[in-house]
């Protein structure tokens, strides 16, 4: 597969054999999130945001795995640099009992593994002023760790305060946190003293013409938020308060991007209280927005930070004196000993430093933007984003689910998410053609069911 010229092309999606894998998937696993039927043929080719499926169809994948795989399929910027070490077994660990090197001096590895990307993810953090990071398994067990030092070191505090439309993963401590799709915690025990506020859209929210809700008083410019905390009026004792948790930009909730005014004072509260903020950077972070971290383009200082997906492995970073000094308080058997995953950690952070992906990311979403407000019929409400973190916004859910079915028969992966919102999440290292292809495609989707 040449990246620079290949096209995607679908002859029939989903096809006889995705059709048989799908069924044969399905005889054993538990009822989930599947998308739609696309299997991807791991033994055929692919590479940045091309991959062939089952039936030899290639498509276009502007998913990136939810930003999981954030340079793509087979990326030579990570490949090569894999295709050196040779594996081993175990590639796990019991990393929170046991240590791993390459055998060479520390900071100087080939294969550099769990250390050398907590020592990455401090020196990208530093300006937060952390220093030190948990490994676990996942983006969930991330959070869950977040609030379990936060819950610590408030000693003994009993709240916790979230946003509406929140999610922030699906073990039973972060389903607590989340406030976007009743399906998520019906039914489900929660941790109490979980209090939630509203979120305020970039663009439609002021202090003075608040419609979300956050704002209580529009003539002082009070949010909710610093109402319930007010030590005489307010119904939370700010001092009891364990953690505040945001998305920089709400992911399942809609791509929702805050106002200024909302950032603004989320940063003012919490200054003003004193309290820790968590910024969960799971879809975030790892240079989706044209930052390494959502939270760079705000006010709001976090005090922690959650990472996952495009790290491979899941990221509790705060400052020392944040997490406990009990060793017994967290542990995880494989978190800081998934040798391989935290090798393709580093390496996917170096790749987006040294081959300038940040830029790139803030050009090629501007592209994307640019061509998809020029020319997308009034069914398309909003097109916003910031990097390569994209969102198109319909006029109904039934557009956008149709959109998406038609983009998928002509071969372009998208997502759903929110109630009406396509989210589009190419990989960092996305080129100008390979975005003209897609938004092109996906114009031509919507065109489809107008």
């Amino acid at each position: 597969m040449d990246r620079e010229t290949v096209v995607p092309h679908v002859d029939s999606m989903p096809g006889e054999r995705a059709n048989e894998w799908v069924s044969y998937h399905q005889e054993h696993a538990a009822p989930s999130t599947y998308v739609y039927d696309f299997v991807w043929d791991i033994t055929e080719d692919a590479e940045g945001p091309f991959c062939t499926d089952v039936d030899g169809n290639v498509l276009l994948d502007f998913t990136s795995h939810v930003a999981a795989a954030p340079l793509g399929y087979n990326n030579p910027k990570i490949m090569d640099r894999m295709a050196e070490f040779d594996l081993v077994d175990p590639t796990k660990i019991a990393g929170q009992d046991f240590y791993v090197s390459d055998g060479s001096a520390p900071g100087e590895e080939r294969f550099p593994g769990p250390a050398a990307l907590m020592d990455k993810l401090t020196d990208l953090t530093s300006h937060y002023g952390m220093d030190t990071v948990f490994l676990s398994n996942s983006g969930a067990e991330a959070v869950e760790n977040a609030i379990k030092i936060c819950y610590d070191n408030s000693g003994g505090g009993k709240y916790g305060i979230t946003f509406e439309g929140a999610f922030h993963g699906r073990t039973l401590g972060a389903l607590s946190l989340n406030r976007s799709k009743s399906v998520y915690r019906r039914d489900y025990p929660e941790i109490s003293g979980v209090v939630d506020v509203p979120f305020c859209d970039d663009r439609s929210c002021t202090a003075e013409t608040c419609s979300c809700g956050f704002f209580a008083d529009h003539e002082l410019a009070v949010s909710k938020l610093r109402q319930k905390l007010h030590p005489e009026k307010g119904s939370i004792d700010a001092s009891e308060v364990s953690y505040v948790i945001v998305e920089p930009i709400q992911g399942e909730g809609g791509y929702r991007f805050p106002s200024d005014d909302f950032a603004d004072e989320l940063a003012s509260v919490v200054e003003d209280y004193d309290l820790t903020l968590i910024a969960d950077e799971i879809q975030t972070g790892v240079g989706r927005t044209g930052e390494m971290w959502g939270s760079d383009h705000y006010p709001m200082e976090p005090d922690v930070i959650t990472g996952a997906k495009g790290l491979r492995v899941g990221a509790t970073i705060s400052k020392a004196d944040i997490f406990p000094d009990e060793k017994s308080r967290l542990s995880s058997t494989w978190g800081a000993g998934d040798i391989v995953s935290s090798m393709q950690g580093v390496f996917t952070l170096e790749a987006i430093e040294d081959y300038d992906l940040l830029d790139n990311a803030v050009t090629r979403g501007r592209q994307f933007k640019e061509t998809m407000r020029d020319d997308a019929p009034d069914t398309v409400v909003d097109v916003r984003g910031k990097g390569l973190l994209l969102a198109v916004e319909f006029d109904t859910k039934e557009r956008r689910n149709a959109v998406q079915e038609a983009a998928l028969k002509r071969g372009l992966l998208t997502l759903s998410c929110g109630y009406k919102v396509l989210r589009i999440l190419p990989p960092l290292d996305v080129t100008e053609r390979e975005v003209d292809i897609g938004a092109n495609m996906l114009l031509d989707a919507i065109e489809d069911v107008s």
